[in-house]
């Protein structure tokens, strides 16, 4: 028979949520309650029958709650098989009664490291006796009912009443699964906390990460957000998961405010565009437009509207259709401004009234809404699955800064061009690979992206700025008087002449090519300003 009836349950729960009505509607329905310490008094100082666990093994808690259910009147209860005879008759040798339902959930350990707590504190909460009971009631789920989350409180309910106080081996399995995930989880939460110093749910910075070894094995632990209509195209599935943590910070913690689901494509771009934009600091306006991944336009300016303006500038072809980010909260001028292009995502640190307004004329556009934008100095890792195997690198959180630079060139650069150069720097670290980004006042001139050769993509970048004039009805295009940030070293000279070409004058890249000497000389001879940063920024 596959109905088991409800007779005695036993409730141990670190999430007081509605333990309170479920309990008292298993005791009006006759079952018997046992339970440990402060649940045991949450359900007593509610008027509730609750038998202690204690008094079931005859054997006190002791070792501040380490060692209370670990026991075989315990677990010989959830484990025991109803209808083997052998079991039978050991459950009445030794007095051991049946458990029919376990109501569990788990020391908060994820939050607690998130909150910053002390490594003694975290380690007091790594449970020990809530997953093993999970874990025998979910074994034996043939008999037995184990519920981990509060959110199935109300369906427990709803399958006892509907099978007269029972619940149905579907209904068990179900749960089972459930359990056995979640246990799962937090044993992974754990692992990784303990051989990453928690570089998940709380990242170290990247000096430390660099000296942290990676673990023999890899449990991963991430919980299914939603189901996508479809993956990049509309013959592959997707889903989207998100890390279970409460410290998690990025494009699916958003609230969104408005708009369609998001698509694959939306959530993979909108992520491009928040890292970028967060390289920004908030005390001057930053706009950053993404298509396919790739940054199209960028720029900082004294206000939102003008860094949109610019922005939209370098390469308005692209931008329809496209990603908007900020750095700093809308205004109701920059989301007019916004909706005159087709626009699939806008994201912000907030919108005032006026902005939301405007935005909310256009149903389909998606508005996420972020408390803050991620921290891009500080760690963590990246995931890349491949046929057959899964890579794993700690994110890029590489800076320079403009003591960083190594001045290769006899003509040094001045102090505009320093600081175009390091704009131009950010953004590149931000485009796929080849990267080439021309930049001059804080706004890029040109981008060229994911090209096979460094040559091509400084061409492309030049073309893409003198387009941009034409549109514009300026005399010459922005790669006049700019910097040019490339991601990785010039391997020949003629990506440098293309620049040169251009109209740049300043060049920043890593340098540590085997033809240094020969780019330099290149650089010389066409009297341009050139610095070593010595840190590359592939992205693929």
């Amino acid at each position: 028979m596959s109905d088991i009836a409800i007779r005695r349950a036993l409730l141990s729960v670190s999430d007081k949520s509605g333990v309170v009505e479920l309990a008292g509607r298993l005791a009006k329905a006759g079952v018997e309650l046992i339970s440990t310490g402060g649940t045991a008094r949450t359900l007593r100082d509610a008027g509730l029958d609750v038998r202690d666990v204690s008094d079931v093994t005859q054997f006190p808690e002791m070792m501040d709650g380490r060692v209370k259910t670990l026991h075989p009147m315990v677990h010989g209860g959830l484990l025991a098989v109803r209808d083997d005879p052998d079991h039978a008759a050991a459950m009445e040798a030794h007095d051991i009664g049946s458990i029919d339902l376990l109501v569990v959930n788990l020391y908060p350990f994820e939050e607690t490291v998130a909150r910053g707590a002390s490594r003694d504190d975290i380690i007091e909460n790594i449970d020990i006796g809530g997953p093993a009971m999970v874990r025998s009631a979910s074994k034996n789920h043939h008999y037995v009912t184990i519920v981990t989350d509060p959110a199935d409180y109300g369906e427990l309910m709803e399958e006892l009443a509907d099978h007269d106080g029972a619940t149905t081996l579907a209904f068990r399995t179900r749960m089972a699964v459930k359990a056995f995930a979640k246990t799962a989880s937090y044993d992974a939460a754990i692992a990784n906390w303990l051989a990453f110093g928690d570089a998940f749910t709380n990242p170290l910075g990247p000096e430390a990460l660099k000296a942290t070894p990676f673990a023999d094995t890899m449990p991963l632990a991430f919980t299914k957000k939603d189901e996508l209509r479809y993956g990049e195209n509309p013959h592959q599935s997707a889903a989207i998961y998100v890390p279970q943590s409460v410290n998690a910070k990025g494009i699916p913690q958003a609230e969104q405010v408005q708009g369609k689901a998001l698509s694959y494509n939306n959530l993979n771009d909108a992520d491009a565009a928040l890292g970028l934009v967060a390289e920004f600091p908030a005390d001057r306006p930053a706009v950053v437009i993404v298509k396919h991944a790739n940054p199209c336009g960028v720029a900082v300016a004294d206000s939102l509207l003008e860094a949109w303006e610019k922005a939209l500038a370098c390469d308005s072809v692209s931008a329809f259709g496209g990603i908007v980010a900020s750095n700093v909260p809308l205004d109701g001028a920059t989301a007019k401004a916004i909706t005159q292009i087709f626009t699939e995502v806008v994201i912000a640190p907030g919108a005032d009234v006026e902005a939301r307004e405007t935005f909310a004329t256009k149903k389909n556009l998606r508005l996420l809404m972020l408390d803050e934008l991620p921290d891009p100095s500080r760690g963590g890792f990246e995931m890349k699955t491949i046929a057959g195997g899964m890579l794993l690198q700690s994110r890029d959180a590489g800076r320079v800064a403009a003591e960083d630079l190594k001045v290769v060139t006899k003509r040094q650069p001045t102090e505009h061009e320093v600081a175009d150069a390091l704009f131009a720097w950010k953004v590149a670290k931000h485009v796929k690979s080849n990267a080439i980004v021309y930049a001059k006042d804080g706004v890029t001139a040109g981008i060229g992206a994911g090209q096979m050769n460094r040559r091509d993509s400084s061409r492309i970048a030049a073309v893409r700025a003198r387009e941009a004039a034409e549109a514009a009805g300026w005399e010459e295009p922005m790669t006049v008087g700019s910097a040019v940030a490339s991601d990785a070293f010039f391997p020949f000279a003629d990506g440098l002449l293309s620049a040169v070409e251009a109209g740049a004058t300043m060049v920043i890249q890593p340098g540590g090519s085997m033809r240094d000497e020969e780019v330099i000389a290149a650089a010389d001879k066409a009297g341009i300003a050139m610095v070593f940063t010595g840190m590359r920024h592939f992205q693929h």
